[in-house]
């Protein structure tokens, strides 16, 4: 694959120097998106074996070849399993397990998936058709959860020494607890269970009252005309938290979940973006009770007014599927950054019921981060949280979740067994930029 560096791939997704390749594969990474790019030999494979759908891909034809794209949002995982992580959550441990059951049961058990390639946006792992020996399931979900360590996930102690991983997660992991939602499924949430966003008190409170306790208590809310939660917006700037919050709560519900964004379904083609957009939707409609996100809702849902036909298609194609998802119990949340830029069609009561603010996180917010992340490793009792959380307030949570995973990497790289404060102000200067601290540390090439 010699694409020229920059070469225009898609709308808006342009070719870069690959962070992992073979000689069918590349995974690009840009500021936005990673893109993996598959060529026909091998994505003809994946085709074959049922693992993808129409809206998950575009084909594109470049010097007589043709080659597979699969694009998603920066922070949804595209990587060959080759190349472990470092510091798993529970929620991105939670979606591979998920993928790597989701993507057996489709392939069976004679395909190794240890090489394959973990696309986490569409819950598959993509296997590369290797030659090598397969390994079980249940190691290369531990290797990933650790690291690269060879320990099987129902090693649970072991697991949960080498890992940051509540034990709750790890033991429905090593149980094979983690089930995709599937149509014939109940809607309801385990009513013992309880949704929380720590420090987004707020915001809890709003999805816990208009959208779990709807679920949770179905029967109580139908015999008063309430059948299915609302659909809703949150807007707010870019890094205050939106996709966060989202990715919680479909973790909380554990059902099937589908997105619609630029880099998945836009199309220069007349008709083929609103074609993408219905497949979407009949998949989410299929698979009740799902979850639809819509991110960046402004690239599709902008005012008619001055558009032109083929917006104003794709617009008028949301008015028609959105009543009819959620009739069809499909929850459906948008996201956006320029809510004054969608159509006042979109906007009405009965499409979206409620448009939510979600700005950057106070002091307050913060501190209550902070100290929920630090519950779950190994940390110094002076620790000076206060003062963290008033340096990082109004700060987008991205920069607060750096923060956090590299004053561990500076403890680690100390061989400290606990985090501490000279770790996480070392990690703060970076968040800061302080450029004092960093305008010796320079990074050169010799040529």
């Amino acid at each position: 694959m010699k694409f020229p560096i920059v070469y225009e791939l898609c709308s808006g997704v342009f070719y870069k120097i690959p962070e992992q390749s073979s000689s069918n594969w590349q995974i690009i990474k840009q500021s936005d998106y990673n893109v993996l790019i598959a060529k026909e030999y091998l994505y003809t494979k994946w085709l074959e074996t049922g693992l993808l759908k129409d809206f998950m891909y575009k084909i594109i034809a470049f010097m007589g070849e043709n080659f597979m794209l699969i694009i998603s949002q920066r922070d949804n995982i595209i990587c060959h399993l080759e190349h472990f992580h470092t510091y798993i959550d529970d929620n991105e441990a939670i979606s591979f397990g998920l993928a790597l059951e989701q993507s057996r049961k489709i392939l069976g058990e004679d395909i190794a998936l240890q090489d394959g390639i973990f696309v986490e946006k569409y819950s598959l792992i993509l296997p590369t058709f290797s030659t090598i020996e397969s390994i079980s399931d249940e190691l290369l979900l531990g290797k990933w959860i650790t690291g690269g360590i060879n320990v099987p996930i129902t090693s649970t102690k072991r697991i949960a020494q080498l890992s940051l991983l509540k034990e709750q997660t790890i033991a429905k992991l090593a149980k094979e607890d983690i089930k995709e939602k599937k149509a014939k499924h109940s809607s309801q949430v385990n009513k013992e269970e309880v949704f929380a966003l720590p420090g987004r008190i707020e915001l809890t409170k709003f999805f816990n009252e208009h959208i779990i306790d709807i679920i949770q208590n179905e029967e109580r809310y139908r015999a008063l005309g309430i059948d299915f939660p609302s659909s809703i917006i949150l807007y707010g700037p870019p890094g205050s938290g939106k996709t966060h919050a989202v990715n919680k709560l479909v973790d909380f519900l554990n059902w099937p979940c589908y997105r619609i964004e630029a880099s998945s379904v836009a199309s220069p083609y007349i008709h083929e973006t609103s074609k993408k957009i219905a497949e979407v939707f009949e998949e989410a409609m299929e698979n009740a009770p799902s979850v639809l996100i819509i991110d960046e809702m402004e690239a599709f849902l902008s005012d008619r007014e001055g558009s032109h036909k083929h917006s104003i298609e794709e617009v008028a194609e949301f008015l028609r599927r959105i009543p009819e998802a959620i009739e069809k119990h499909v929850l459906i949340i948008a996201m956006t950054n320029k809510l004054d830029m969608i159509d006042p069609a979109v906007l009405r009561r009965g499409r979206f019921d409620h448009k939510i603010l979600v700005d950057y996180t106070s002091e307050e917010e913060i501190l209550l981060m902070l100290e929920e992340s630090f519950k779950k490793i190994s940390v110094c009792n002076d620790l000076d949280v206060v003062s963290f959380a008033k340096k990082l307030s109004n700060r987008p949570m991205s920069d607060v979740a750096f923060f956090i995973k590299e004053g561990a990497r500076i403890a680690a790289k100390n061989r400290k067994d606990k985090l501490d404060n000279a770790s996480l102000n070392e990690a703060l200067k970076m968040v800061l930029n302080d450029k004092k601290e960093v305008e010796n540390k320079k990074v050169g090439f010799i040529g």
